[in-house]
């Protein structure tokens, strides 16, 4: 079992070696069957019971009450539970300037709330820190508990130039050497992932049932948005050559259990380290690396963003547009160059092909 730690939390395996979780100061226990170790749905249980426990009422006015109504609402409990707990680790992080009281809080603030976030946790998380904080305050805005949203506008911590791209796509020459190396239990995941674009959590509790008549229909977990693939040839032979297994999910592990997604890390971080050692994959090889490299690849062959949003289960292009960045467009724009030209030329319209500038035009 990975080591967990979670304050206010004692986390132990029984004298059967079965793991056990007790919040201290009540007792109050969480099912792992129902809601694994490091899983959303544990995470969620997490922040339940720490909620239930703030007996005294946040200071009206202050970040603190204003977090209290926003979880209590269906705008937080409505959310999927993995988007709940993302959210949570920031609300978390935020609990020691929970009585500020909102008139306080102004751009200059917010922006030495995130630089700080980012010192402490790194870029992404002041990045997300200052993104949870729009949107807790919009929200408040929005229900008349402060005046606008002072986060609006505030722009993200650029990363610095020449710093390695997070979950940058994986080339060719890596993909085929991770699927040589991985055994089955391993390997299987990987080609979900690699061939669909799923992420990992989504990719290692899909359902066996999700599978069927060579197609794959599900639902993002952090979503809910669905997602429809015709399964690849290469991903379909993966599936054909798969060991059979008892687990409900199409992925299992080496004794035949569902995966864990710290479960499978961990499986999977020794492989990579070896490859890399080999020199058979570069650094900074992600799992989650294989979603920006579909959407790449979806780029880079003509299809637009709202068709690589629908594929990967996005509810916005803009989040298409990130994973896509980096896609090679020139094959593409040079096709698209030459079709204008060949319509051009239907149309009359005849440029000098020494200096392809329109005929009349300045000499």
């Amino acid at each position: 079992m990975t080591l967990i730690r979670v304050k206010g939390f004692k986390i132990f395996k029984d004298r059967h070696g079965k793991p056990r979780c007790y919040h201290r100061k009540t007792g109050e226990r969480i099912d792992l069957e129902k809601a694994p170790l490091g899983s959303a749905g544990f995470m969620a249980e997490v922040a339940r019971i720490g909620a239930a426990q703030e007996k005294v009422a946040a200071k009206p006015g202050t970040l603190g009450s204003l977090i209290k109504a926003y979880r209590e609402h269906t705008a937080f409990t409505d959310l999927a539970p993995q988007t709940q707990a993302d959210y949570q680790k920031v609300l978390n992080y935020l609990k020691s300037i929970e009585g500020t009281d909102l008139k306080r809080f102004e751009t200059p603030l917010i922006v030495r709330i995130r630089d700080k976030a980012a010192e402490k946790k790194g870029r992404r998380f002041g990045n997300y820190v200052k993104a949870v904080l729009s949107l807790l305050f919009a929200w408040g805005a929005e229900r008349g508990h402060m005046r606008g949203n002072p986060a609006q506008g505030i722009k993200d911590i650029r990363r610095k130039k020449g710093a390695a791209e997070a979950n940058r796509p994986w080339t060719d020459a890596e993909r085929a050497a991770v699927l040589e190396a991985a055994p089955p239990h391993i390997k299987i995941p990987v080609a979900l992932m690699m061939f669909t674009g799923l992420g990992p959590k989504d990719a290692l509790t899909l359902p066996k049932a999700s599978y069927r008549d060579g197609e794959i229909s599900t639902s993002r977990a952090k979503t809910g948005e669905p997602v429809f693939w015709p399964v690849p040839l290469p991903l379909a032979m993966v599936l054909a050559a798969a060991p059979e297994h008892p687990a409900p999910t199409l992925c299992a592990n080496s004794e035949g259990k569902p995966w864990t997604l710290s479960g499978f890390r961990a499986s999977w971080r020794p492989i990579r380290v070896q490859l890399e050692k080999a020199g058979r994959v570069q650094p900074g090889l992600t799992l989650y690396g294989l979603r920006h490299t579909v959407a790449v690849i979806l780029r880079e062959i003509g299809h637009d963003e709202r068709t690589i949003a629908d594929a990967l289960g996005q509810r916005t292009i803009e989040m298409a547009r990130h994973y896509a960045k980096g896609a090679d467009l020139a094959p593409k724009m040079r096709a698209v160059v030459a079709s204008l030209d060949a319509e051009l030329a239907r149309r009359g319209v005849k440029t000098d092909p020494e200096k392809r500038q329109p005929l009349g035009g300045d000499a």
